[in-house]
């Protein structure tokens, strides 16, 4: 009798070999599932930003001390940014250019906060080739329109960062940026 047990068990009921095929299916699965994500995961988080990279993706600048007129270089993302001061005069100048007649039209509202009107933050990268337009500094060509001035190629920028005169298709890039109080600006 325990021999006709014995082949029962082997031969005679069916479920009980399936069940242990499905359990040594199920395991090779799991097994090939959890070694196929312990390859891919270092793979896929390599590709993810850096400490570093992501300390970089915004800058905090305070503008306190840059009175009407004057123009800062500051940093974003390895890149030097211009944040200007503007005059009433130099925004009153920026505001009566007629707009149609420019390369890349685009308005002084268009490029500054409402509510900082007076406030330009543009990358400081000219649009031709990369250089760092000069007008920034104190004593720097401004150019002929009183606003930066390339001086790989002769790029002539105005007050509101437009291109003007020279090579470059674009006025200066605008970055993102909001105001997280009266003084200091967020760039990124």
């Amino acid at each position: 009798m325990a021999e006709n047990a014995d082949t029962a068990t082997l031969e005679g009921n069916p479920t009980e070999g399936v069940r242990r095929r499905d359990f040594i299916n199920i395991a090779a699965v799991s097994a090939a599932g959890v070694g196929g994500i312990a390859i891919v995961y270092p793979l896929i988080s390599q590709m993810s930003a850096s400490a570093d990279v992501l300390a970089e993706s915004s800058t905090e600048v305070d503008i306190s001390a840059i009175a009407p007129g004057q123009a800062i270089k500051a940093v974003f993302r390895k890149q030097p940014v211009f944040i200007r001061n503007l005059t009433p005069v130099e925004i009153e100048e920026a505001n009566k250019v007629d707009v149609s007649a420019l390369r890349d039209p685009q308005t002084l509202a268009e490029r500054t906060k409402e509510g900082h009107e007076n406030w330009l933050i543009t990358m400081g990268v000219c649009t031709h080739l990369g250089c760092v337009p000069m007008g920034a500094a104190e004593g720097e060509v401004k150019g002929e329109y009183g606003g930066y001035f390339c001086p790989c190629h002769g790029s002539h920028y105005d007050t509101a960062a437009r291109i003007r005169k020279g090579p470059a298709p674009k006025n200066l890039l605008v970055p993102d940026y909001e105001f997280t109080s009266d003084t200091v600006v967020k760039i990124g």
